[in-house]
Formats: C-alpha cells, structure tokens, sequence
C-alpha cells in the first residue's frame, strides 16, 4: 500500500484517496466530509491529524440513520 503521507503523494493523488474513501456511502448528519478534508487534500493536515481532531470533537455525537441514538461514529469504508 502506497504511503497516504502528504509527503509522498501529490494533490491530485490525496483527493483521489478522500473521494474513494467516502465514496457515497456515508449518511452521518451534520457533517460534510468533503470539507472536512480539505486540509489534507490542500498539503496542510496529515489525515491522522483530522481524524484524531474529528474524535476530539465529535465522540459520541454523531447520529447515524436515522434511529436518533449517539453513535462512536460513521460507517465510512
């Protein structure tokens, strides 16, 4: 597997890896996931860092479906 590193991937490169990552599958409320990884796709944001800042912020927030219960996060593939 090729390093997803900012270091070692090209712009183009990181928004292929964020648009097969969330493909369309994704139906968490409230969050917009393209957004979300702009910075990566930008070169300014490691994705362990927008991860690790996404579950600072949201742990047991999310609401998946639509079962109106919290969950530990989206199903994202």
């Amino acid at each position: 597997m090729k390093s997803l590193l900012i270091k070692d991937t090209t712009r183009d490169e990181r928004f292929e890896i964020v648009r097969e990552a969330l493909g369309n599958d994704c139906d968490c409320e409230g969050i917009d996931f393209s957004d979300m990884y702009d910075d990566y796709i930008d070169g300014k944001k490691e994705l362990a860092d927008i991860h690790r800042e996404f579950s600072q912020k949201h742990a047991g927030t999310i609401v998946s479906g639509n079962d109106n219960r919290p969950s530990s996060g989206c199903a994202m593939r």
